[in-house]
């Protein structure tokens, strides 16, 4: 029973952000290619709770991608970072070389203020002299977001042949006088005069929320080997940067200062323009009226199996539902609570339908009219149904379905200046293999990224889902192959198989809708930042 007055667990978001030092090298002609994977114990089980990027040949990498996670004072609650060097482009850890880990609870991360350790081998002896730097902060819940686009002007050339590959980084000042790294650009190759993208950044990223806070800027020459040249920096606060539009800022090498007397500086920055606003949270455009439409694409094609085969991916087992069916209850039992009608589309692609003819985009109830199925529970039924009257086919083109959840998203764009922030799309796609249509999938998902809506793509099976990373964005940005660049990353992809240790479970199924959703609310949020909306105001509830 509750008691009267007191809240209910309460709870706080911490960000952590991650830095090693002197890590083991296990590369031949290189350095080592680090990535810090973060695992939070549930049940006595390691769960994966995220990856930072992958640092290319550096055995000191200060990783800029943070993990965000819930934190309670009242728990014990153990996590474990452990660093691989990734020299291949499998999801899988177990072929990449292991470098060090430790295990520890977020207590200890909390009171490090910051956690060092050394890392440790999977016995619990050193790994070498490899040592880890966790960094916690709280975040605090909406805010503030600064949209920032800098270049830069006659910046000091490192290269012998060619000119100088700089890019941007920034840092935010540490309570013990360090600096964290909290944000690379994007390389600008052969170029003094670069311009870099506009990016965003939580203005508690930047500075702790305090705008009079020193933040720092290095431009740097990228170099192939990991060995980036320092060409210089500068330090400026939010708060002055906000006046600052237009000004040239020196770039000074603080190491050539001193030992150059007439050493004036490396080059310019120029910050070409700044905005800082408030975001509204997710929460503000769902109480504002806006839905979630869900739609599932399932893969229909002759390498998942014969049904009639028990190892067939689509085998009806009357005991226990397949990974199709298990993969569209777990993501769709979060996603239809944010549908008032509970109404949604079920497509199917790859099969021969009982007409003869071989679709990429039909309604799994064979009504393209109507393609709706009621309810999560609709949709498995009429997948069952039609499991038994298709011919699984081929090739595994995800294209049209893309395309076709595209134009309604497309119509609800259209829609928005009359009602406003009212309709988002999130596509669950689900295949046994590694698509074939790969380039018309790519300009797909660059057309989408405009719209309001977002992937989830899920491999069943076993297959090598390696090339499918491509389309996650997590590695850098996606491209059509005519070159042109995702407004935004809107594709999450997980294999199926990383949450079925020990068998396929309701905490299992949890976890997995967890892991492919997580990113659904900052990509909502930013589609609406992007097209400068607010949220429709709440309507006022009868009493």
């Amino acid at each position: 029973m509750a008691v009267p007055g007191m809240a209910s667990r309460p709870m706080s978001k911490l960000e952590l952000r991650i830095s090693c030092r002197k890590l083991m090298n296990k590369d031949i002609t290189s350095k080592s290619d680090p990535c810090a994977v973060l695992f939070v114990n549930q049940g006595g089980q390691w769960i994966e709770h995220g990856r930072t990027e992958n640092v290319k040949n550096s055995l000191d990498p200060d990783f800029t991608k943070a993990f965000a996670i819930d934190y309670l004072f009242e728990e014990v609650q153990k996590v474990k970072v452990a660093v691989y060097d990734l020299d291949n482009s499998t999801p899988k850890l177990g072929d990449d070389d292991f470098l060090g880990q430790i295990e520890c609870t977020l207590g200890q991360i909390v009171a490090g203020r910051p956690f060092h350790k050394p890392l440790l081998s999977k016995s619990g002896k050193p790994a070498g002299e490899g040592s880890i730097i966790i960094r916690s902060e709280e975040v605090k819940e909406g805010g503030e977001i600064a949209m920032c686009t800098f270049r830069a002007k006659k910046l000091e050339n490192k290269d012998f042949l060619g000119k100088s590959d700089p890019y941007l980084q920034i840092s935010k000042g540490n309570p013990d006088g360090s600096w964290q790294v909290v944000h690379r650009t994007e390389v600008v190759k052969n170029n003094l005069n670069p311009q870099w993208r506009q990016f965003s950044l939580p203005v508690n990223t930047l500075c702790g929320g305090d705008k009079s806070k020193l933040i720092m800027f290095e431009v740097f020459d990228w170099d192939s080997d990991g060995s980036h040249d320092l060409i210089g920096g500068f330090t400026v606060s939010l708060q002055d940067l906000q006046s600052s539009v237009g000004k040239e800022f020196p770039v000074i090498n603080e190491h050539k200062k001193a030992k150059k007397k007439k050493y004036v500086n490396s080059g310019y920055v120029i910050l070409d323009a700044i905005t800082v606003k408030r975001v509204p949270s997710f929460l503000e455009f769902i109480y504002g009226g806006m839905q979630i439409n869900f739609t599932v694409g399932v893969d229909f094609t002759g390498s998942n199996g014969e049904p009639t085969d028990p190892q067939s991916l689509h085998y009806i087992n009357p005991y226990q539902p397949n990974e199709y069916m298990q993969a569209i209850q777990a993501v769709g039992a979060v996603c239809q609570d944010y549908d008032t009608d509970k109404m949604f589309p079920a497509l199917g692609f790859g099969a021969k339908l009982p007409s003869g003819e071989v679709s990429h985009e039909f309604a799994i109830n064979f009504n393209p009219q109507n393609p709706f199925c009621a309810g999560i529970q609709g949709i498995i039924q009429a997948y069952q149904n039609c499991i038994q009257q298709v011919q699984l086919w081929g090739p595994t083109n995800a294209a049209p379905i893309i395309h076709h959840v595209a134009r309604f998203a497309a119509g609800a764009q259209q829609e928005e200046a009359t009602k406003g922030a009212h309709a988002y799309f999130v596509l669950l796609l689900l295949t046994d293999g590694v698509i074939t249509d790969m380039d018309e999938t790519r300009s797909a998902i660059v057309h989408a990224s405009a719209l309001p809506m977002s992937i989830i793509i899920v491999g069943v099976g076993r297959a090598d889902f390696s090339d499918m990373r491509l389309l996650d964005g997590d590695d850098g940005v996606l491209r059509a192959p005519n070159g042109q660049p995702v407004h935004r990353d809107i594709v999450q992809f997980v294999p199926f198989r990383d949450f079925q240790k020990g068998g396929y479970t309701a905490a299992s199924a949890a976890e997995l809708a967890k892991h492919v959703l997580a990113e659904v609310p900052q990509q909502v949020t930013h589609y609406y930042n992007w097209r400068k909306m607010q949220p429709n105001q709440p309507r006022q509830q009868p009493t």
